[in-house]
């Protein structure tokens, strides 16, 4: 089979057993921490991925895409704006809530909490209140019922279960002369949600159903807002600046961004510094590459004069010991993608054995949102570490290439 002359003598360079065994192991150094490089970078960035797709996933389970309010509180018209809003091309759906603070009594104890009173059939369309629940269904809480749905944390501290009662203390109330009597109010635990700990969701979160709200809360027909779900959660600012627009001057429009933003800002900035930091592994498994191939050189001087004699240009001569430098740094990629993806689809199984074989609870939900260590693999970070690998590989074959090159016969053989 035919070969290039600058493959052929590539290849048998790379084969070859040579007379100076520390120069072989500086080439497999090289190609190890290439290939160590690599794995290390696809799993770590596969871990980054996947601690944001866990995060994304709690925060937009509960927090709303968009809210629209008043300066006042009260959105007195809310159908026209909701029948309005239903128009707008982007928005899949709306939902009016009340929101209002309270105190949760059961069984003596007593934990403050966030009520959001709320349509259920409407709800369950802009969160995913109704697949996070645990126990019950949103759809129990019926008007007049005055059932409630607590989050698991604040049901665990309240030591309540489903079909209990929960007594509701609100800040509103009348003045008498005895004092102040703040209104209050039993509800029956109807459901429980699990949406995770890390954001406070399940230990500060209270559902009840939107005419109860109104009642408990003495708002008449008027509602504090209402929450939006788009076809795009990334158009939420576009969005959010063209109602302003539309909307009334005293409108209040909130978008995620405003609240989360600066959050997943720096989840992805930590994603790159960590991307730079180790990317340093394959830059030294580089500088390694040059090393081996400077002494490669200096050992083959006199192949290399021979082959100038023969008629080998130095065009040719650089190429065969890119051709070799490629090669080894190829190899080291292909090892390190493939330890790369291993390592993404198995590292949660491998550390969650790690913690029970030594006892030890390495992720706590309290401190990083997930008791596990999540993975997803993205095939753009896949592309991105290899041919970054690769190129720092054939750039780190130029110098000595350029060196191999400029060696002139008459110097090399003379001491032949």
């Amino acid at each position: 089979m035919f070969k290039p002359l600058s493959l052929f003598i590539g290849l048998r360079y790379t084969r070859a057993k040579r007379r100076n065994h520390f120069i072989s192991f500086i080439s497999m150094s090289s190609m190890l921490g290439i290939a160590l490089g690599v794995m290390v970078l696809i799993t770590v960035l596969s871990v980054m991925n996947g601690f944001d797709a866990q995060i994304k996933d709690r925060v937009f389970s509960m927090a709303p895409q968009i809210t629209i309010s008043t300066e006042t509180g009260q959105l007195p018209d809310w159908q026209s704006l909701d029948k309005q809003l239903s128009h707008y091309p982007d928005v899949v759906a709306t939902s009016p809530y009340i929101a209002g603070q309270g105190m949760l009594v059961s069984f003596g104890q007593v934990h403050p909490t966030m009520v959001f009173g709320v349509i259920p059939d409407r709800e369950i369309h802009i969160s995913q209140i109704q697949q996070i629940m645990s126990e019950g269904s949103m759809k129990a809480l019926t008007p007049g019922s005055f059932g409630i749905v607590l989050g698991q944390g604040l049901a665990a501290n309240l030591s309540a279960i489903v079909g209990d009662k929960v007594t509701l203390i609100t800040p509103i109330g009348a003045t008498t002369p005895m004092g102040f009597i703040p209104r209050y109010k039993r509800f029956t635990v109807v459901g429980i949600f699990n949406p995770g700990s890390g954001f406070g969701y399940d230990t500060t979160m209270a559902y009840i159903n939107l005419q109860d709200a109104q009642t408990l809360y003495q708002t008449g027909t008027h509602v504090n807002g209402l929450r939006l779900k788009l076809t795009d959660l990334y158009l939420a600012p576009t969005i959010a600046n063209q109602l302003s627009k539309i909307l009334s001057p005293n409108s209040i429009i909130v978008n995620w961004t405003q609240q989360y933003g600066q959050f997943f800002q720096a989840i992805a900035l930590e994603k790159t510094m960590m991307f730079l930091i180790l990317i340093l592994i394959i830059a030294v498994a580089a500088f390694n590459l040059v090393s081996s191939l400077v002494m490669l050189i200096n050992d083959k001087q006199a192949d290399i004069a021979i082959l100038r004699t023969l008629g080998a240009t130095p065009r040719r001569v650089m190429s065969i010991f890119i051709i070799q430098g490629t090669i080894v740094g190829s190899i080291g990629t292909i090892f390190g993608l493939i330890g790369g993806i291993f390592l993404s689809l198995h590292v949660t199984e491998i550390v969650q054995f790690l913690q029970d074989y030594f006892n030890l609870q390495l992720l706590s939900s309290s401190v990083y949102y997930v008791n596990y260590l999540p993975s997803k693999m993205e095939a753009s970070d896949i592309i991105e570490v290899c041919a970054l690998a690769f190129l720092m590989s054939l750039l780190a074959t130029i110098y000595p290439a350029w060196r191999a090159a400029k060696i002139q016969p008459v110097e090399a053989l003379r001491y032949e």
